[in-house]
């Protein structure tokens, strides 16, 4: 299979095109909010990926919107990590971190001294979100000031720094689904009229800015951006012609830059045609990008493989399959079923549908 022999990704060999996609997991539950030896488990599990894209990781207390999601903005969160990234490099793994400010899908709960999250306008997604007491409506958020957005970049920066401190491979940035930099590329959620609102240019400024910022503490080939055009009726998102212009605009605008790789996922739902004319998102948003790429969402081994022989992509990122597959990438090569995923344990603390599914070798015994 194509999809299982190594590749060459930037400065980096990799062992096959099998990535596993960033899954937030909520298994963090303490007050520093940092990886335990759980953690530590769960990744190297998972070490035969070629490669690991973290959860996403959120770059300081603001940027957080779910209960016990990790972080990379202290020392002891770096700490923490340190002992990810050395027991999968144990395992001959490579592992980026996905760095995370999820903007006005958060809830004041999280925010520093209850106050209202923030975003590039005042506009509710009217979403809800997970917090102590449960899933919770989203509230208003507040406009970010332009100081405060060159803080938030800053953030970006410092937390790209600590994880290549912590041994990452390199990081990638969180620039989809629904999220704060997400939010500035979308009509619905950026009704800004200064420089970060508007035009093509002035809507993706944000994430140009952070991307800058990022290539100062991670070299170019090391880091990974993540885009979701097509992401409808989700996250507070809407899809029109002029967004999806715009997602054009950044999409060729990365190419001049030298990333490791565009994460571009596929739509969550299915589009109609009034919802726009792009139905084959990897096919139309992959085409304007002349680097590496890795599409996501929805492929299984055949499609994958697929995807891979046609020169579309040159990796395939799994999510669910790996929460259930540890070893995916030996199923695949075996043609072995793959487990089902327990829904009900995605985001509860403990090892209970974390690290306690079975390799295949274990269950044919």
């Amino acid at each position: 299979m194509e999809l299982l022999k190594p590749v060459q990704m930037g400065s980096l060999n990799l062992a096959n095109r099998v990535f596993m996609a960033p899954l937030t997991r909520s298994r963090a539950n303490n007050e520093e909010l940092v990886p335990t030896d759980l953690h530590v488990e769960y990744y190297v599990q998972r070490a035969s990926a070629g490669l690991i894209i973290t959860e996403g990781t959120v770059i300081s207390p603001q940027g957080t919107g779910y209960i016990n999601v990790p972080g990379i903005y202290t020392e002891a969160q770096v700490e923490a990590w340190k002992k990810v990234t050395t027991a999968v490099h144990e395992k001959d793994g490579k592992i980026f971190m996905q760095i995370w400010h999820v903007g006005r899908m958060s809830h004041p709960h999280f925010q520093p001294e209850g106050k209202a999250p923030v975003a590039p306008s005042a506009i509710n997604p009217n979403e809800e979100v997970f917090t102590p007491q449960g899933k919770t409506k989203t509230e208003t958020p507040r406009a970010l000031t332009k100081e405060e957005i060159k803080g938030i970049v800053q953030d970006f920066k410092n937390a790209a720094a600590n994880a290549m401190k912590a041994g990452f491979d390199g990081v990638e940035i969180h620039s989809s689904n629904g999220y704060l930099i997400h939010q500035f590329f979308n009509n619905c959620s950026n009704l800004r009229t200064d420089e970060y609102g508007g035009n093509d240019e002035n809507k993706t400024r944000f994430f140009f800015e952070v991307l800058d910022a990022v290539k100062e503490v991670v070299p170019e080939d090391r880091i990974g951006v993540r885009l979701n055009p097509m992401l409808h009726n989700l996250m507070g998102q809407r899809v029109d012609e002029q967004t999806a212009k715009t997602f054009e605009y950044a999409i060729k605008r990365l190419n001049d830059y030298n990333l490791a790789y565009l994460h571009l996922s596929r739509p969550f739902t299915q589009l109609g045609e009034e919802d726009y004319f792009v139905q084959d998102v990897i096919g139309h948003f992959g085409k304007l990008y002349k680097g590496f790429l890795v599409a996501n969402a929805g492929y299984d081994a055949e499609s994958g493989e697929q995807e891979i022989a046609s020169k579309r992509a040159q990796a395939i990122a799994y999510g669910r399959p790996y929460i259930a597959n540890p070893d995916l990438v030996e199923r695949f090569a075996n043609g072995w079923e793959l487990t089902e995923p327990n829904q009900d344990t995605f985001y509860t603390p403990g090892k209970e549908g974390y690290t306690d599914y079975e390799r295949h070798a274990v269950t044919a015994e």
